[in-house]
């Protein structure tokens, strides 16, 4: 099912959730709402579920107008991110629920019900778990068991609000690549609210992100990490290094080997993989030094200082494969020459 949205706006009270959102959603396609705390993802969901009713503008599934019709007529699945099950049933009858509580023309037969409930436990690889209820299980396995219920009745979209956000860091990276497994089987059109970036750039096909109620950029997460739209995006997705070109720092990058012709007033962004770093020669007029680094697994970033910046604390961050940092014995207060590839500018 494919999601239209018209000049959607939303507010509460005198606070402005929404501003005339306008947004399409292909069918099938797996898309992260992505922005901080307080932004409207949350509300942009639960308008699309028909939770809650926007102030203006309209929500079309499929090419009908959906914006009055009750959340229960939408066929829309949504899962929760404190998994709302309910702890007085099994693992079974929750994922059962919503087939048994069908108008009874709708109602299929409990021998069916079974079949299909074992079906989706199989789907989310605990069908060994039927019996158990919900306070027997881990916060993963909860959250596995959301979903089943949520795909029981068959929506044509699933919603999915923060699904992993009361998950410890481990289990959210195993479940992200389960939830893309799950969608390239699937093929339901879903739609996740995050504000984790590494969540969504790493799970979704598309990537829409909100900042105070407005959509900034809308992308595949390669066009929105290479091509930001403006300096909220670049700074939110991903590591950047931000320079303001005043006559400092266009002193400062000069005596880094840098020349920036842009003129004073532009930003720019530069993010840390776009930094080449090499051990300065003796004739090296760089006096820029290596302050510190930092080990992320098969990354090394290096934090960059000018120490003779009158304590501006003007820095870069770099970063590079482990393998280069040991070839190039880099120490503390070594000086180093820069090299910056790429950079994006802002006013």
């Amino acid at each position: 099912m494919s999601i239209l949205l018209a000049d959607i706006s939303k507010t509460f009270g005198a606070f402005h959730a929404l501003h005339n959102i306008d947004l399409e959603i292909p069918e099938g396609e797996l898309v992260a709402l992505l922005g901080p705390s307080g932004c409207g993802k949350t509300t942009l969901l639960r308008i699309i579920a028909g939770l809650e009713s926007p102030d203006s503008g309209r929500v079309l599934l499929s090419g009908e107008d959906k914006t009055d019709q009750h959340v229960s007529r939408r066929g829309i699945g949504f899962v929760f991110q404190h998994y709302a099950l309910f702890r007085h049933m099994t693992v079974f009858d929750n994922v059962a629920f919503g087939l048994r509580v069908k108008p009874r023309k709708q109602r299929p037969s409990e021998t069916d019900i079974a079949k299909k409930v074992h079906a989706l436990l199989e789907l989310v690889q605990l069908d060994w778990l039927g019996e158990r209820f919900p306070d027997q299980l881990s916060g993963g396995q909860r959250q596995r068991i959301a979903l089943a219920r949520a795909l029981a009745v068959e929506p044509d979209v699933l919603l999915l609000d923060e699904p992993f956000g009361a998950l410890d860091a481990s289990v959210r990276k195993d479940l992200r690549q389960w939830l893309r497994n799950l969608h390239q089987e699937l093929h339901v059109t879903s739609i996740f609210v995050t504000h984790d970036q590494e969540e969504a750039m790493e799970v979704a096909s598309r990537v829409v992100v909100l900042n105070q109620g407005r959509i900034e950029q809308s992308g595949a997460p390669a066009e929105i990490y290479d091509h930001p739209a403006n300096a909220f995006v670049s700074r939110f997705i991903g590591q950047t290094n931000v320079i303001h070109l005043t006559e400092q720092d266009q002193h400062w990058l000069a005596r880094a080997g840098i020349s920036l012709d842009e003129p004073d007033g532009l930003i720019a962004h530069i993010r840390p993989q776009h930094i080449d770093v090499a051990k300065a020669g003796a004739a090296s007029p760089s006096q820029i030094t290596l302050k510190d680094w930092q080990h992320l697994g098969s990354t090394i970033r290096v934090e960059l200082l000018n120490p003779q910046d009158n304590g501006s604390g003007a820095r870069l961050f770099a970063e590079m494969p482990n393998e280069l940092f040991t070839q190039l014995q880099l120490n503390k207060g070594d000086r180093v020459d820069l090299q910056i590839r790429q950079a994006h500018w802002f006013n």
